[in-house]
């Protein structure tokens, strides 16, 4: 195992372990290279896994938890260079969900440096509802690692980031897509749409009312009283 305040690549090993219902117990181990930059800082790179197989009373264990539909449960230290710490970040998932032809598993851990944060344990395509009882046709694991480093975090490149990497020739900066002439001005273009609709209404309703009022007399005379017999 590498110790820290080693300035070039060396490697380092850390175990998983898996609990059956009995403890923990080790399962497996991690390898990888220990990377230290020229800022002290320290991460890992070529992740890899070995599994170890399982016992008969693994097996039977394993079958326990099927049956019973209980959590299948693993656990890694939370630093990969001081195991004298025996902390551990821990992950489970109900055990039926992991059979297929094999056991098919799913790690994800994420660091920051030589600290684990977090690890995602989980099955290959998902889990689903309600959960059969399957029992692998072979009693191996089908592994997939991955391992994400908090220099992998998503972030949004600053302008002055982007400036530098366009004339160091590092990066290409793409430009946002050009907005067209709708989405730029349809603030504008629909309430003065509205305003020429009610005009040219407005206009078209005009000769009609004057030629109305034309053919109205201006004011109405009262009937002629009828003459008065004496």
């Amino acid at each position: 195992m590498a110790a820290p305040g080693h300035a070039e690549s060396s490697g380092v090993q850390f175990a998983l372990e898996h609990d059956l219902g009995a403890g923990f117990v080790p399962a497996g181990s991690f390898s990888a290279r220990l990377k230290s930059s020229a800022h002290g800082s320290q991460t890992l790179t070529k992740l890899r896994f070995t599994r170890n197989d399982l016992t008969d009373d693994e097996k039977d264990a394993f079958k326990k938890l099927l049956n019973e539909d209980g959590f299948y449960s693993i656990r890694l230290l939370s630093n990969v260079l001081d195991p004298a710490r025996k902390g551990y970040v821990v992950s489970s998932i109900k055990a039926r969900c992991i059979p297929r032809e094999s056991l098919d598993e799913h790690i994800t851990i994420h660091m920051d440096g030589v600290n684990i944060l977090a690890v995602n344990y989980g099955s290959v395509g998902g889990c689903q509802y309600p959960r059969p009882v399957k029992m692998p046709s072979k009693w191996v694991f089908n592994s997939y690692t991955v391992l994400k480093t908090s220099e992998q975090a998503p972030r949004t490149p600053s302008f002055v980031d982007q400036s530098m990497e366009a004339e160091n020739g590092l990066g290409e900066v793409v430009k946002p897509p050009e907005k067209s002439f709708w989405a730029k001005y349809w603030m504008y273009i629909i309430p003065l749409g509205l305003i020429v609709m009610n005009a040219v209404t407005a206009a078209a309703n005009m000769p009609e009312e004057q030629a109305g009022g034309q053919g109205q007399p201006g004011a109405q005379r009262a009937p002629n009283a009828a003459p008065r017999r004496r």
